[in-house]
């Protein structure tokens, strides 16, 4: 047989078995407000976190992943669209509060409710993993946290959240029981996607350990004893409640033989630092641009095809929708900019990672830059957060070797002028800042 032949029927043979394998299964598990350090495979000497070690073992583990922002929303949207907040433009959690109203009169205020619908249509413009994956025969299910709207919007074929003003939709609705009730609509619809031959896509973002931290007894009787503060006592235990869900989310897989063919991510949308003395979160946590907002692991396993290995290079959430796609032979949109985590040659030449702060209520839902408060960039070891000139004149830059120092205590932008020269022209080359 000529060599040519020979190649032409190789080639063939390859794209034949590309083309007849089953595509994966996709399992997203999204933590909701967490710090980046509180699992016990990150290092942590009192919260148990078993499952998630255990998942940790066994995956492509990144160890300095990062959210472009540190609020729930446009954390979430970047995830399934692989977009940053100014990109898909949902940066803020809601539209600008009418005047003089909070709360639930805002809630009933007509142009804020026809703002918070235009908010929501900017996922009707996104690609979406839904969508996309869609094309491959993917059925897709949303549980838990989730802000555009009834879960259709989006793409996925079924859902929780039906996203109803008038029946209490904001973020999740239906939605947020999963986890803390148990996993029972979830695992109804893995059972009708395997009764139908379906590769499936899961969206599972528990409102977990997210507060209101109340924990079964059993869990917060663990860390009393450990902590003299209730309200820390109280967060732990519900990162360990939240771990015990990942862990029977994780046992079906294995209990019904999907696990070989199933990528697992982990993420968290936002972190958090619990506050000793109230039940709120503490400075330099979530919405803020420090690492204690921002960072935070992500795991990815996909067995036979990604090997167990931790990576300390930055990466962003903005690469989970195009290395899911590449996974499932989809090309990602060309809008997204992310890279393929399961090529560690991509990931090795990203010298940066970016993302940006924004007010929690939007000043203007359709520009970007009259929401935003910081503008961060980490590259090298170094991190430069950027504050935005609405921000005022005492708003200054601040500069962190966070290779040496994770927790950001000494600012060294008044000793090394060039290098934060060189990092602001890295912000300004991917997003001035600017409409």
């Amino acid at each position: 047989m000529r060599p040519y032949v020979s190649s032409i029927i190789v080639a063939l043979s390859l794209a034949m078995n590309w083309t007849c394998a089953a595509p994966p299964n996709v399992v997203m598990i999204i933590g909701d407000d967490q710090g980046w350090g509180d699992y016990g495979f990150m290092g942590h000497p009192h919260i148990r976190t078993p499952h998630l070690d255990g998942l940790a073992k066994q995956s492509l583990l990144f160890r300095h992943g990062y959210v472009p922002s540190s609020l729930c929303r446009p954390s979430l949207a970047s995830m399934i669209t692989g977009l940053y907040p100014h990109e898909h433009k949902i940066t803020s959690n809601d539209p600008p509060l009418p005047k003089g109203k909070t709360g639930a009169a805002a809630n009933k205020d007509p142009q804020f409710l026809a703002q918070r619908q235009e908010m929501i249509a900017y996922i009707d413009k996104a690609p979406t993993l839904p969508r996309l994956l869609e094309k491959r025969g993917y059925l897709s299910f949303q549980a838990g946290k989730w802000w555009e709207g009834n879960h259709c919007r989006c793409g996925f074929t079924d859902g929780m959240t039906h996203g109803d003003p008038a029946r209490g939709g904001r973020h999740g609705d239906e939605g947020l029981k999963i986890g803390r009730q148990g996993l029972t609509e979830v695992l109804t619809f893995l059972d009708s996607a395997r009764a139908k031959g379906k590769p499936f896509y899961l969206w599972y973002a528990p409102m977990m350990p997210h507060s209101p931290h109340n924990p079964p007894e059993a869990l917060l009787k663990r860390y009393t004893g450990k902590v003299a503060s209730l309200h820390v006592a109280r967060y732990w235990a519900m990162c360990e409640w939240f771990d015990e869900t990942c862990g029977a989310l994780l046992k079906y897989l294995d209990d019904h033989k999907l696990a070989e063919n199933t990528i697992v991510v982990f993420i968290c949308d936002n972190g958090w630092i619990q506050d000793p003395d109230s039940a709120n979160y503490g400075p330099r946590s979530k919405r803020s641009p420090y690492d204690g907002g921002i960072r935070t692991p992500i795991m990815i396993r996909w067995p036979g095809h990604a090997a167990a290995r931790v990576h300390d290079e930055p990466v962003s959430s903005i690469d989970l929708a195009p290395t899911i796609l590449h996974a499932a032979g989809i090309p990602p949109a060309e809008v997204m900019t992310g890279v393929n985590l399961l090529a560690a040659e991509g990931v090795a030449r990203r010298d940066a990672v970016f993302g940006a702060i924004f007010e929690h209520n939007a000043v203007d839902i359709h520009k970007p830059a009259a929401n935003l408060q910081y503008r961060w960039v980490v590259s090298s070891g170094w991190k430069l957060i950027d504050p935005a000139p609405r921000l005022g004149a005492n708003a200054k830059p601040e500069l962190y070797e966070i290779s040496k120092d994770p927790y950001e205590k000494s600012d060294l932008s008044g000793r090394n002028p060039e290098r934060l020269k060189t990092l602001r022209n890295r912000l300004n080359q991917w997003w001035l800042g600017a409409d």
